[in-house]
């Protein structure tokens, strides 16, 4: 009885001497290499752990800043400390590209049109209807007047023998004024030679 129960226990340190490697094994570390992009959340959730541990278990100092080709221990002991240093894993920020919007510029010209001229209404002087001495003193009155011009105004008084509307009736072409001067001194002094010495005897006629 005894000599089975030493058997037993003779097999059983040799079946432990044949796990003990493979236990040992098993408690080795786990480790992780970093590669371009990762960030040390990313690698805690991928192997079900946390950032902090993974920080405790690598004595990272800075959880923001890791190696790319850095072994890390996602279980069991820290490796011995290295000497060499890494270059950091980089984060890229893309800068969207900046869509540059052209605004064209529309150049408008004038164009310049002259203002059409002002055509002042003349006024030609119709054929007199009086001659001689009467025509000159009709010319006289005029020019004393008006300066001889048809378009002559003063107050109520119009064109060149200033008479008032009511004698021109709104018509102020050059015959009209003619036509009614005449009238007018034929009917008051009977010739132009009487209206011309009224007027210089009264400054009007």
């Amino acid at each position: 009885m005894k000599s089975n129960i030493k058997t037993k226990f003779a097999g059983l340190a040799v079946v432990l001497a044949f796990l003990a490697p493979s236990l040992t094994f098993a408690q080795e570390s786990k480790t992780y290499t970093v590669k371009a992009g990762d960030t040390l959340s990313e690698i805690a959730e991928t192997h079900n752990t946390t950032v902090e541990k993974l920080a405790k278990l690598n004595n990272i100092k800075n959880i923001h800043l890791i190696y790319v080709d850095q072994v890390l221990v996602i279980d069991g002991e820290a490796p011995a400390a290295s000497t060499t240093t890494e270059a950091p894993v980089a984060e890229v920020k893309e800068t969207p590209a900046v869509s540059e919007t052209v605004v064209e510029e529309t150049t408008y010209e004038a164009t310049y049109k002259p203002a059409a001229p002002v055509v002042e209404e003349s006024y030609s002087a119709p054929a007199s209807t009086v001659s001689g001495s009467e025509a000159e003193a009709k010319e006289w009155i005029a020019q004393k007047e008006s300066g001889g011009s048809y378009t002559a105004t003063n107050g109520r008084y119009i064109g060149r023998y200033q008479l008032t509307d009511s004698y021109l009736n709104g018509d102020y072409s050059a015959e009209n004024q003619e036509r009614v001067a005449d009238a007018y001194v034929a009917g008051r002094y009977g010739s132009w030679t009487e209206a011309k010495n009224f007027w210089l005897n009264n400054g009007w006629y």
